[in-house]
């Protein structure tokens, strides 16, 4: 996995408020657009989802998988595959929450392997669609 697709936005609220948004994964369907259902499988020592089935449309990349979590309190989250679909081979990404003086700098960090062939240029387009979309939708869905 060599190339990263990487955004930031700032949102109007302090790092716990976002992490709270960005922990309930059975809520991303009503406002990360391509994700249509996150089901928690087990949750961690501290309450958070530790590993997720997720099913995505975003496009040209559909498929379903599971995603393991790994949570630094309310500074970060990261999650890689655990589970393959049957077009995702790897998915990789974080969410690093930073504070400033207008609300909370989040960045958003995705790599998408696959198991079919794909141009490049066609992937890393479907990434910053997905990434994109994410914090636009965590930026409403926070500030609303």
């Amino acid at each position: 996995m060599a190339d990263r697709t990487t955004s930031s936005i700032t949102i109007s609220a302090d790092r716990a408020a976002v992490m709270a948004v960005i922990a309930d994964l059975p809520a991303y369907p009503e406002w990360a657009g391509a994700v249509k259902s996150a089901e928690v499988r087990t949750t961690g020592a501290d309450g958070r989802p530790a590993d997720v089935r997720f099913v995505l449309d975003a496009g040209v990349i559909s498929d379903s998988y599971t995603l393991g979590y790994t949570w630094d309190d309310d500074t970060g989250v990261s999650w890689r595959v655990v589970e393959q679909g049957k077009m995702i081979s790897e998915l990789s990404g974080s969410y690093q929450l930073a504070e400033t003086g207008s609300g909370t700098e989040v960045t958003y960090e995705l790599a998408v392997d696959l198991k079919v062939p794909m141009i490049g240029m066609i992937k890393r387009k479907a990434e910053k669609v997905i990434v994109d979309t994410a914090l636009k939708g965590l930026k409403k869905r926070v500030e609303g």
